[in-house]
């Protein structure tokens, strides 16, 4: 893979294991980055902790786990503080909120692409064309498409924001790809098949959890 803004060019498996507390964690991106598989780390380690994961010295399975954060002044905080004590290790960024549509968050990846111009910026989620062209025009490598399709998602019963997975792919895919860019899509897959469907409709990495 080869992306249109970072300067990296590696050979992955285009899964990902979510950055959920959960099943993002540090002994995943262990086990997986032996497949070349990749891992979005969850929020909650502590700062040292991430330092120490994405040190050069556990570069094995860093080069295939992706850092998360959220939009606020203290996720950047954190950022900074992590990349300062890892040297600057850090090759993929998810910068991860459950509805996209606002203006602080297309700030936040601005802001954060002037600041990090090589590092791989997967960020979402959204569902729609146009917003997966602004965030790519924005600084995004990997546009994080869905709203509402995971299995304990409450996006679309708490807000009426949603937009079935298999149509948000298609037209997301479609918009990316004139743009160079590129999809995950995140959220909806039950069995194997679902993932060959993300695919065939354009996906370029599929997001399990």
């Amino acid at each position: 893979y080869s992306f249109r803004h970072a300067r990296l060019e590696m050979p992955v498996v285009p899964v990902i294991a979510a950055n959920m507390d959960t099943v993002g964690t540090f002994e995943m991106a262990r086990a997986l980055s032996a497949h070349k598989i990749l891992t979005a780390i969850h929020k909650h380690y502590p700062v040292e902790a991430l330092a120490a994961f994405f040190s050069p010295d556990d570069a094995g399975a860093s080069r295939y786990a992706f850092y998360s954060l959220g939009i606020l002044d203290s996720d950047l905080q954190k950022f900074d503080e992590v990349w300062r004590q890892c040297g600057g290790a850090i090759r993929w960024v998810c910068i991860d909120v459950a509805n996209g549509y606002t203006e602080a968050f297309m700030d936040f990846v601005r802001r954060f692409r002037e600041r990090y111009p090589d590092v791989v910026v997967m960020a979402g989620n959204v569902v729609t064309a146009d917003m997966t062209e602004a965030l790519i025009l924005a600084g995004v490598d990997i546009v994080k498409v869905g709203i509402g399709p995971g299995s304990v998602c409450t996006t679309r019963k708490m807000t009426g924001i949603g937009y079935p997975q298999l149509s948000a792919i298609i037209e997301c895919a479609d918009a990316a790809h004139g743009l160079g860019g590129l999809i995950c899509a995140d959220g909806g897959c039950t069995s194997a098949g679902d993932l060959a469907k993300a695919f065939g409709g354009g996906a370029d990495f599929v997001m399990l959890g």
